[in-house]
């Protein structure tokens, strides 16, 4: 009898801390992040993948190798394009932006390039400096989240496509 009573006890002890969340007495609790969004919006977002001068590496991610080509992401910015046809001394071909890209495949001489929210196909001519963006599939990725695991709200047309820490 003495273990049923000291069970009730904590029962409705626990109860007590339960509230109903949706009741208009409870206050909600904004969760903070210590982060900022960086957006575009769609049409600026669709227009900012462009062939640039080389430049160096600052924040390099993923590397991608292929037909004497050497790509290395730089984190939620683009690829750098580097000639590695002698891997021991690769030259600093070019620069693809691509505000939001983290990730690249090549098939058949065509780029694949997940753009933030979208996936991209490229076309690269090494002999002409020339990239073009044949086809755009919106929305394919989930919305990026934070460093710190959360997610923003951001207006209708907006892109995320990096984040900064808040000063």
């Amino acid at each position: 009898m003495k273990h049923v009573c000291i069970l009730l006890l904590v029962s409705f002890s626990l109860l007590s801390c339960v509230t109903d969340r949706n009741s208009d007495d409870v206050d909600t609790i904004d969760l903070l992040t210590n982060y900022d969004a960086i957006t575009l919006d769609r049409p600026t977002f669709e227009a900012s993948v462009t062939l640039e001068d080389a430049r160096t590496i600052v924040n390099s991610g993923k590397i991608y190798v292929l037909n004497g080509l050497l790509f290395v992401n730089e984190k939620n910015k683009g690829f750098h394009i580097f000639d590695n046809e002698n891997p021991s001394s690769p030259i600093a071909l070019a620069y693809i932006k691509a505000p939001g890209a983290t990730d690249l495949a090549i098939k058949n001489n065509v780029y694949y390039i997940n753009q933030a929210v979208d996936l991209i196909a490229a076309t690269y001519d090494k002999q002409t400096a020339n990239l073009q963006v044949t086809k755009r599939i919106r929305e394919v990725f989930p919305p990026k989240i934070s460093p710190d695991g959360f997610i923003h709200d951001i207006p209708d047309g907006e892109i995320i496509i990096d984040y900064e820490l808040e000063d």
